[in-house]
Order: C-alpha cells, then structure tokens, then sequence
C-alpha cells in the first residue's frame, strides 16, 4: 500500500473526501516529523511508538574498493509497534 492508497482507504473509512483524508495523514506525518525532531516520541497506545535512537560513529568498509570509511554519528528514527498491532497481525 502507498500513500495514494492510504489515503483512499482513510476517506473510504472514515466516509469523509479524498482532500481531507489527504491533508489529516500530511498533518499526522509532519507532526511526528516535528516531535521526533524535538528529541520527543509520539505513544499511540495499541498501536505503537514513533522514536529516535543515537547511533554511534563506526568504522565502515566501502564494499567495491574495500577501503575503511569513517560513519558519523547520527539519529535514526524508530518505530516499535503495540502489542495490539503485533498480535492482529499474527
């Protein structure tokens, strides 16, 4: 499913236009854009959480020439589904 689907499927749903569906999950997306931004993470109890984890710097392999590479470090966004989402998708 894409986006253009999920949209679909929302206002089919929620019995409401393709426009509002559309504008709702954009607001959804750049909300939690914007907390995890923040360093703050975004609980849907049920459904799951919207984090961030530091990863730390390493050294890599550049995999054609197979000289080291220096991986900075960097924060990574996260998501770990609810235990409702994880048992109805059993």
């Amino acid at each position: 499913m894409n986006k253009a689907d999920l949209i679909n499927a929302i206002a089919k749903e929620a019995e409401i236009s393709k426009k509002s569906s559309e504008v709702a999950l954009n607001t959804f997306m750049a909300t939690v854009t914007k907390a995890l931004k923040k360093g703050d993470s975004v609980v849907l109890t049920g459904f799951g959480t919207f984090s961030t984890m530091k990863r730390k710097a390493r050294i890599g392999r550049n995999p054609q020439t197979g000289s080291e590479i220096k991986i900075p470090a960097k924060t990574a966004p996260k998501f770990k589904p609810g235990k409702a989402l994880k048992d109805s998708v059993k």
